[in-house]
């Protein structure tokens, strides 16, 4: 019996240390696990306050209600109160659609994020855990009716004695029962805990794929989203392309023309039109400066592509502004950055006859588009020309001030450096294109070209207007310059050159002279685009400007008439 006693006392004792064991296993593993919990909980109330569908809600009612929905509503609205004649309205309606269709890619998104990642992580955060846990305070509750029991029965033991024997042994058999009873709810509580503690963890691996099922399905989500905007992007791109309505001022030559359906670039065509009307006998034209505020409606005026220009005709000084400036906001001169090097060296010619040559060849290879936009130019320049005895702009004049506009290097260095080196090349290369215009481009222009316009009218018989008839002159003659007089000694690459009027006065002359330009003082040029001429004349736009050119030669001239062809009139030199 004693024996026994002690048996059972060891059995009690082991068991004891076992749940001191356990007790403090299930202690670290509580913590862990409602660790877990707290970090689920965390994770799963952001993402749904990432879902903008009410949560729950099915497919259709989650649609109807996403802030996208909304937008999409307000964008087709908004398409049909503009109307079909509006691109605003046209685009307003395209994404309007758009957005819609994106908007039911996201409440199917939202439906499945809920069902496949939210739903299960609140499960596991809201009901799983909490279980687990609610069983190990169970446990602990077991243990303490487990010491309980032990302790009466421990007690009652300590009390027995031969007298009482008979009472005694049944309320220790009792005792033990009850002990032995609180003992195996507790193994049963504790196997339980252990098998659910130990599930919960074999299964953390599983548990930690719901994120890899979020990013899975976001990307799906973002596929088919894209997919949605790519099905759509090319007719929205179509119908951007087909509005012609777009500025003109720095969008490059060919796909402005490309756009307009027009062969002459738009303000190009209308400048030259209204200054045909009220500017061919202006003074100073191209080279006053007009005011930034007219200047600036003008040229959003232009933009708009309107014809609706009345209002400046009156401002002839505003109208070459804005040519001006469009030439000089092209993306790519007139004459191009291919050529520039050609031109440039195509000036450098010394014979003038090879170097109106040479000319001729590089205007020939100029771009379709470039070269009937410059034809048009210099054919007008020309005319503008005639009325120099009155405008003062003869075409040494207007390629000063026009010449830097057509062409520029690609990539200028300083501005000293561009204006006494590509500015001076430029105005040798424009003057002789204005002066022998017909030859360059004998054809006849129609300034009028895209019908847009009236024709100017003026009075009867006034030079220099288009429909005014012109003084008979004698035929052109076609040989090359130099050559009058004398049998031709080879074909020229061009034959339709008539004598050079620079030549003709030079051979009757006792001493032969040269003229040339250079560069008076330090010369910038103007922000704004404008290149001043003159002597400490400024563009009238920015005061930094100061654009100076001066003409030195002649130095030994037989007849002082002969300087005249330098124009030295008021402001010039």
């Amino acid at each position: 019996k004693k024996s026994t006693e002690q048996t059972l006392i060891q059995l009690v004792s082991r068991i004891y240390m076992c749940f001191i064991f356990f007790g403090m296993c299930f202690l670290q593993i509580e913590r862990r696990m409602e660790l877990v919990r707290m970090v689920l909980h965390i994770a799963h109330k952001k993402m749904a306050a990432c879902l903008q569908g009410h949560v729950g809600a099915d497919v259709d009612k989650r649609h109807k209600k996403l802030p996208l929905m909304s937008l999409s509503q307000a964008m087709l609205d908004g398409g049909v109160q503009l109307g079909e004649e509006s691109m605003i309205g046209k685009m307003m309606e395209l994404c309007g659609e758009a957005e819609n269709m994106l908007a039911y890619e996201q409440s199917q998104h939202e439906v499945q994020l809920e069902r496949d990642v939210l739903d299960p992580i609140n499960q596991l955060a809201e009901v799983d855990i909490p279980n687990i846990l609610k069983q190990r305070k169970q446990l602990v509750k077991l243990v303490l009716d487990y010491d309980s029991a032990k302790a009466r029965w421990q007690a009652s033991k300590s009390v027995f004695t031969a007298a009482n024997n008979q009472s005694m042994a049944a309320k220790l058999d009792s005792l033990k029962d009850e002990m032995d009873e609180a003992h195996n709810k507790v193994e049963i509580c504790k196997d339980q805990l252990a098998a659910d503690m130990y599930n919960f963890f074999s299964k953390e691996g599983d548990y930690a794929h719901y994120y890899v099922m979020l990013l899975e399905a976001q990307a799906e989500y973002h596929r088919r989203s894209l997919a949605s905007i790519e099905s759509i992007l090319p007719t929205v791109r179509s119908q951007q392309d087909t509005w012609t309505e777009k500025p003109a001022f720095g969008m490059a030559l060919e796909e402005h023309l490309k756009r307009s359906g027009r062969e002459i670039a738009l303000p190009i065509e209308a400048c030259v039109m209204m200054l045909l009307e009220t500017g061919m006998r202006e003074e100073g034209l191209f080279r006053i400066a007009a005011g930034a505020s007219k200047l600036k409606k003008l040229k959003a005026a232009l933009d708009c592509s309107t014809s609706q220009l009345e209002e400046f005709y009156s401002d002839p000084h505003a109208v070459a502004g804005a040519l001006k400036s469009y030439l000089r906001e092209l993306p790519e001169p007139l004459m191009t950055f291919q050529l520039y090097d050609d031109w440039i060296q195509a000036s450098s010619v010394s014979d003038p006859d090879k170097r109106l040559q040479a000319l001729w060849v590089i205007c020939d290879r100029l771009p379709k588009a470039n070269k009937a936009n410059l034809r048009y130019l210099v054919k007008f320049l020309a005319k503008l020309a005639q009325e120099s005895e009155v405008n003062k702009m003869t075409p040494s004049n207007i390629a000063i001030v026009l010449g830097p506009n057509l062409l520029w290097a690609k990539t200028e260095g300083s501005l000293a450096e561009m204006a006494a080196a590509t500015s001076v090349h430029v105005v040798t290369i424009i003057e002789p294109i204005i002066q022998h215009s017909d030859w360059f481009f004998p054809d006849d222009v129609d300034f009028n070209v895209s019908g847009m316009f009236a024709m100017p009218t003026v009075p009867p018989h006034q030079p220099g207007y288009p429909g005014t008839p012109e003084p008979e002159q004698p035929p052109i003659d076609r040989r090359r310059p130099g050559s009058q007089g004398a049998p031709e000694a080879e074909t020229p690459r061009k034959d339709r050159y008539p004598t050079h009027p620079r030549l003709l006065r030079q051979a009757s002359r006792s001493t032969a002279t040269s003229a040339f330009y250079v560069v008076a003082n330090e010369c910038v040029t103007c922000s704004c685009g404008y290149y001043e001429v003159g002597l400490n004349e400024s563009c009238g736009i920015n005061t930094c400007c100061s654009y100076n050119f001066s003409i030195q030669g002649f130095d030994n001239v037989s007849n002082g008439s002969d300087a005249a062809e330098f124009d030295t009139t008021e402001g010039y030199n």
